[in-house]
């Protein structure tokens, strides 16, 4: 056998999304681009800010024979500096709770980050809660590093079910793994209700003696429409990462750059930061992109405008609900997640395939008789798409 019968097991189940993206490029081969509408991958279609062209230019001007070489493994430290900074005044943190540069690891992209905090804190067998629907790739992080991932379901509005995570918690958890703006459904976590899970996993650590890290997953942190605020884990839970990457919010999704904030009151912190240092270069990252890092850190609170989404949110939600769809309103990143008229979501996203619309089945990422819609694409696209999804909704109520 060529490969391992591991891998063997985990292309049967891989990423839906690529799936779809490659269905994609085999349609508009045959049909043409402009007839086939693609909301399978969150590739964000808007440029980056003008000002990130501008301080790119400056920053390859600025080159020295020293600055592409080996730094740190967690990233230069006037990088870590900056962003330090500008997390522990985003997050509103008191003096206390305030971030050094120590308490920053630059990473390669969220994904980077993700699999070294789990390489740094997962035994074999460790357990780690994720609330669904989730990323589709956080099963493959977690086993990745020896762990088992736990899916918990989340309130039929998406909202964090505290009685469901609370009743999954065991002497095996090791961690909790958020996503917010989540992936796939834009659901945004109250202030409230994460500031209840980190009650809830305070005392499960003193029931279990032993702690329960807090992972929040927050590539869209900045992308959040209706005047929302996305709250701080780092308030609520001392024993807390926030994993980020720019890819969104300044367009950069091809560069992999991001960072990872530990939490400063986190028990036993410096050997928590020494772990993920060595992992980041031991899992062969070695350090974060050095020409990215100088260019993020000219770029702290810089962002696209969140309107843009927001506009096309509001285009395809209401059209999609006049025609009959149910969807929770997304409050941030750019996806819909709406319930499929039929319960077998992969066969109604084969009949929207056939209208030349493309999006990816609920199932991959958990949560069956949905769908994703990533709709960060141009409005011709969403325009165009209308008629097929009205098409596609009318066949299946048919059946």
């Amino acid at each position: 056998m060529p490969v391992s019968q591991k891998m063997l097991q985990f292309m049967g189940r891989s990423s839906w999304i690529r799936k779809m993206f490659e269905e994609g490029a085999r349609l508009k081969a045959i049909h043409g681009a402009d007839k086939v509408y693609d909301f399978s991958l969150g590739n964000p279609n808007v440029y980056p800010p003008e000002i990130v062209y501008e301080e790119l230019h400056r920053v390859v001007q600025e080159s020295t024979p020293a600055s592409h070489g080996y730094m740190p493994n967690a990233g230069y430290p006037w990088v870590r500096e900056k962003i330090a900074d500008f997390v522990s005044k985003d997050h509103n943190l008191s003096d206390k709770e305030s971030l050094s540069p120590d308490h920053i690891v630059m990473t390669c992209g969220a994904a980077g980050g993700l699999n070294v905090v789990l390489k740094s804190i997962l035994d074999p067998g460790d357990e780690v809660i994720v609330t669904a629907p989730y990323f589709v790739e956080y099963g493959f992080y977690i086993d990745n590093h020896g762990g088992v991932m736990r899916q918990v379901p989340t309130r039929p509005d998406f909202s964090l079910d505290i009685e469901a995570i609370e009743n999954s918690i065991s002497p095996k958890t090791k961690a909790v793994l958020i996503n917010s703006p989540n992936n796939p459904t834009g659901r945004v976590y109250s202030e409230e209700s994460l500031s209840i899970l980190g009650n809830v996993l305070d005392r499960k650590s003193l029931q279990f003696g032993k702690v329960i890290y807090l992972i929040s997953d927050e590539p869209y942190r900045r992308i959040v429409f209706d005047d929302l605020k996305v709250p701080s884990i780092l308030k609520m839970y001392p024993h807390s990462f926030v994993v980020t990457s720019y890819s969104k919010d300044l367009c950069l999704p091809g560069e992999r750059i991001g960072f990872i904030a530990v939490n400063p009151l986190m028990e036993n912190v410096r050997d928590v930061i020494d772990s993920l240092i060595l992992a980041n270069r031991i899992l062969g990252f070695v350090n974060a992109p050095a020409l990215m890092q100088r260019l993020v850190a000219r770029l702290q609170g810089v962002s696209v405008d969140p309107l843009v989404y927001q506009k096309k949110r509001d285009k395809l939600y209401n059209a999609l609900i006049e025609i009959g769809y149910e969807c929770v309103k997304p409050e941030g990143a750019f996806y819909l997640f709406p319930r499929t008229p039929i319960s077998d979501d992969v066969t109604f996203v084969k009949m929207l395939q056939e209208e030349l619309v493309l999006v990816v089945p609920g199932t991959g990422f958990g949560c069956p008789s949905h769908m994703r819609i990533a709709y960060c694409v141009d409005d011709s696209t969403i325009e165009g798409s209308i008629d097929g999804f009205a098409r596609a909704f009318k066949r299946a109520k048919a059946i």
